[in-house]
C-alpha cells in the first residue's frame, strides 16, 4: 500500500506537470517539464514494479529513461541548433 500511494502522489504530479506543459510560456519550459514527466514516470514504474513484483515493468522503466534523454537532446539540437535570428533571440 506504501508503493502505491507514492506512485499515486506522483500521479498527482505529473497532472500538474501536463497543466503546466500547456500553458508554459516558452520551449525551453515546456521541455524541462517534458524531461520532468519522463523521470516521475520511470519512478511510478520503479515504484508499481516494487509492488506488483513484475520484473518486465523494470524493463519498461528503463525505456523510459533512455527515450527521456534522447528527447532532450533532440530538442536541443533542434532549438539550440538554429542561429539567433530564427529561435528569437537577441541580436
Amino acid at each position: 500500500m506504501f508503493y502505491e500511494g507514492i506512485a499515486f502522489f506522483l500521479l498527482l504530479n505529473m497532472v500538474a506537470g501536463l497543466i503546466r506543459i500547456m500553458r508554459g510560456p516558452t520551449h525551453a519550459d515546456r521541455m524541462m517539464v517534458s524531461q520532468l514527466l519522463g523521470t516521475t514516470g520511470t519512478a511510478i514504474l520503479l515504484l508499481t514494479e516494487k509492488a506488483i513484483k513484475n520484473p518486465f515493468i523494470l524493463d519498461t522503466a528503463l525505456v523510459i529513461a533512455l527515450l527521456s534523454g534522447v528527447a532532450a537532446v533532440a530538442f536541443i539540437k533542434r532549438v539550440w541548433g538554429k542561429p539567433d535570428n530564427e529561435r528569437g533571440g537577441n541580436s
